[in-house]
Order: structure tokens, then sequence, then C-alpha cells
């Protein structure tokens, strides 16, 4: 892993991108603090479209594969205090 002050990643950015490519992970400093990392995009799955969402902030990709059985065991959201809105969910839940 890498390590780079603000000022001298400013002056060779292509050169720490390179890096990032290559699959190594950089930690960015300001005033030898450690502020942020730059780390590779693993895309292997993600097509043109996608890739360009990420790139322009629209999309981020995911820390971690996605487990539905952990999702599963997540409790189901209730509303308190807004009878209608309780309401609706209990609707939906009876709907199933």
């Amino acid at each position: 892993m890498r390590t780079v002050n603000i000022a001298e990643l400013k002056n060779r950015l292509s050169t720490y991108i390179t890096y990032a490519k290559a699959g190594e992970e950089i930690i960015i400093r300001d005033r030898n603090r450690p502020v942020a990392r730059l780390m590779p995009l693993v895309a292997d799955e993600l097509s043109d479209y996608e890739l360009q969402m990420v790139a322009s902030g629209q999309m981020r990709l995911a820390k971690k594969p996605w487990d539905p059985e952990a999702f599963l065991k997540l409790p189901i959201p209730t509303v308190k205090g807004n009878a209608g809105t309780q309401a609706i969910l209990d609707d939906r839940e009876e709907s199933l």
C-alpha cells in the first residue's frame, strides 16, 4: 500500500491512477494525516453504462456482495403514531 501527500498527488495524479489500475491501494494524506483512500475499481460484471454512472457519481459500487438471507432477517419496519400509514402497511402484509 502506498501513501501520498495531496501536493504530490496533484503533481503526479496520472502515476497514482496507474498504480490504482494495477490493483494497488493508495492512502492520501493531508499534512501527513490520512484523509482518503484511492483504490482500484472492481468492475468485472458492470456494463459500460454502469461504469459511466459510477464515474459520474450517480451510482456507487457495493462494499460487499449482496446477501439475500441477511436481508430477509432484517426486522420489518413499522410506523408508530401514524395510523394511516400503518393501515397501508398492514394491508400490504395481509395481501401477501
